[in-house]
């Protein structure tokens, strides 16, 4: 059985196609795998493998983490569509896409075509949108998470996403990869208010996204993310969490242990991944 996008199921969802037949092995498949899973592969439980080398002529993506200026959007956009590209603007909060989509095109010329889409549109009408956008018919697309994955239009080179620090490390990685999938040289702007004071956890996701720029940085941005969240609950349904009570290295440690005495004792069975 093979999982993709393994990140997007659960502990439950996943048990539970497993349970369809107990002898089948199973691959998951993803760019960011879960906290749980990674830790799972690293001490031995799973199987894994990483596939390091990219597809040909593709090129890291320059990745900027900045405090949001409309101006700056503003000039992002025009140099994307002066190449002749397109643009995704990611802002993940419907009720206020409409004003948003507005403010910025007030600072474009008037002939550049902005859409929005979101996951709340008629089915019909989103569809149309996304087929628009890659027929070239919309120069900017101003939409919400609903592009992390699946969406693989090689002329959209620039993806600005608003409100970076309310995002996961792995959505933050997800979304950059919507972009960079040609030859061309790609640019993510990951946007924070200015107005406001970070968390530590959100400046640590940030800081982790804008140093692994480099082709195949998914799994460095998935052993930060184990770091910073934790590795969850290998027999429950926790894919994070638990770092905090008593510090990771002691939780390693323990759960190594537990999993060294279920495997002497039969009671655990590898699954490959």
């Amino acid at each position: 059985m093979i999982v993709d996008e393994e990140q997007r199921f659960g502990v439950k969802a996943k048990e539970k196609l497993k349970k369809i037949k107990t002898t089948t092995d199973v691959l998951v498949l993803t760019a960011t795998p879960i906290p749980r899973t990674l830790y799972m592969s690293l001490m031995g439980a799973k199987d894994f493998s990483v596939i390091n080398t990219p597809p040909g002529n593709r090129l890291p993506i320059k990745t900027v983490v900045v405090k949001y200026d409309v101006d700056l959007v503003a000039q992002a956009i025009k140099r994307e569509l002066a190449r002749g590209g397109q643009v995704f603007f990611l802002h993940n909060r419907i009720l206020d896409l409409e004003k948003i989509k507005d403010k910025v095109a007030r600072k474009l010329p008037e002939n550049v075509r902005l859409a929005i889409a979101h996951g709340q549109m008629p089915a019909k009408s989103l569809e149309q949108i996304m087929a628009d956008f890659i027929a070239g018919n919309i120069d900017v697309l101003v939409s919400t998470m609903i592009i992390e994955s699946g969406i693989d239009i090689p002329n959209a080179n620039t993806i600005i996403i608003n409100n970076a620090q309310m995002f996961g490390l792995s959505d933050l990685h997800q979304l950059r990869g919507r972009v960079g999938r040609f030859n061309r040289c790609a640019y993510a702007y990951f946007m924070i208010p200015g107005h406001i004071s970070l968390e530590s956890i959100a400046k640590k996701r940030l800081q982790a996204i804008e140093e692994y720029t480099q082709l195949g940085a998914g799994f460095n941005i998935a052993l930060q993310d184990l770091e910073i969240r934790g590795a969850g609950n290998l027999l429950g349904k926790q894919q994070h969490g638990f770092i905090v009570a008593i510090g990771f290295d002691l939780y390693c440690r323990l759960l190594k242990e537990a999993v060294g005495n279920f495997k002497k004792a039969g009671l655990f069975n590898e699954t490959k991944a």
